[in-house]
């Protein structure tokens, strides 16, 4: 960012403020649609990463769809995004279903036992709809295993024993999601797992696409795009399916940031700037990875002349977003810009303590454009409660 860009950011955004970068989500639907075009496969948003509605004009021009979580990301892509949905949860109840099976072009199911129970609703539905099992090929790949599917114990997707007596009419694809923020190399050590397990599944003539899932950091500056190009078409040249990928983060890497303001410093043990955000309300997989976020400008502890604790405006104890260090000295009124923030701290946002949501604006540097698209108050804490 220059300090044009970095002016204008700080100068016009409210506080706290997440504001998206179009520009940067331009250039990473660049790389996803060499991909879609090199590699002749599908790309989907999945909404669990990155649901800001207002920019689907802008992805759709390259994505083709949007992958849900349930009924009520199904239908936000149907409404709003308008082009393919495909539908995967841990497992469907019967109410939540029925209102899918009016949204969804794609259904994935976690078992075989909620495949049989539902099937007959999934064929009686008024329009076709591809059904599809996800599978779990138990090759872990990940290091932090609250992020790991192919974990032991691990409820999500059917592992191989389970498809033994099992018959697949009536299913068109698999569907396997194993990976967190990792580079082509991880796919495929996966897929020799799972076409060494499932290859044979792959190879019937009933089964007509294979959803590799997410967590492809395709849009990261050392990801190996030509190498996920490779896999995708060996993939379809092997087995003749149609492959999907549906990244959230990589969509949207990069291209966020979160405004905030310090509203006091305090001494124990240390500084500490208390600002006027959350890590706790705000960006949870700080705490949850966990991870520290880029402050732009910040260095390390000790690393510039001015260390200070930042924490947030919860009565949380561990609401602590990390230590950083400045040139010059903070002060009630400085504010503090975070990076990286599009992709699931928006998603992820909560309202605990009555903590106030952070406004959602745009930037556009190529077009010079800043815009404050949407604010929040006390109506989004009561109405979310009763």
């Amino acid at each position: 960012m220059d300090r044009e860009d970095l002016v204008t950011i700080l100068g016009e955004a409210p506080s706290p403020c997440f504001v998206v970068d179009e520009a940067a989500l331009r250039r990473n639907l660049a790389v996803l649609g060499r991909v879609r075009r090199e590699g002749g496969c599908r790309i989907l948003l999945a909404l669990k990463g990155f649901a800001m509605w207002r920019v689907f004009p802008l992805l759709r021009r390259t994505l083709d769809g949007i992958c849900a979580s349930g009924a009520i990301e199904a239908r936000l892509g149907r409404e709003e995004f308008d082009r393919e949905v495909h539908t995967y949860a841990p497992a469907y109840n019967e109410a939540d279903l029925v209102e899918v099976l009016g949204l969804t072009d794609h259904l994935v199911f976690n078992s075989f036992t909620q495949w049989k129970r539902f099937r007959p609703m999934v064929e009686a539905a008024p329009r076709r709809i591809s059904c599809g099992l996800r599978i779990n090929p138990r090759h872990s790949t990940g290091r932090v295993p609250i992020y790991d599917p192919c974990a032991p114990g691990s409820r999500l997707g059917i592992p191989r024993e389970a498809f033994e007596g099992e018959a697949l009419d009536g299913i068109d694809g698999l569907h396997f999601h194993t990976l967190c923020e990792q580079n082509a190399d991880a796919l495929a050590s996966t897929l020799e797992a799972v076409e060494e397990q499932f290859g044979a599944y792959l190879k019937k003539d009933t089964i007509h696409w294979l959803n590799v899932g997410g967590g492809h950091h395709i849009t990261r500056a050392d990801y190996d795009v030509a190498g996920l190009i490779d896999l995708v078409r060996t993939i379809r040249r092997r087995y003749g399916v149609t492959v999907y990928l549906e990244p959230g983060e990589a969509v949207a890497l990069n291209a966020g940031y979160l405004v905030a303001t310090v509203l006091d410093i305090v001494e124990n043990d240390g500084r500490i700037a208390i600002l006027d955000t959350s890590a706790t309300c705000h960006m949870p997989d700080v705490l949850e990875m966990p991870y520290r976020p880029e402050v732009v400008g910040a260095g390390t502890p000790g690393e510039k002349a001015h260390t200070y604790r930042l924490g947030g405006q919860s009565c949380l104890a561990g609401d602590v977003i990390g230590e950083y260090s400045f040139d010059e000295p903070l002060q009630a009124g400085n504010r503090i810009l975070f990076t990286d923030m599009a992709h699931y701290s928006m998603v992820k946002t909560n309202t605990f303590n009555g903590v106030r949501l952070p406004s959602i604006a745009t930037f556009d540097r190529e077009e010079k454009r800043f815009e404050v698209v949407r604010r929040f108050g006390y109506e989004e804490y009561r109405d979310r409660l009763s």
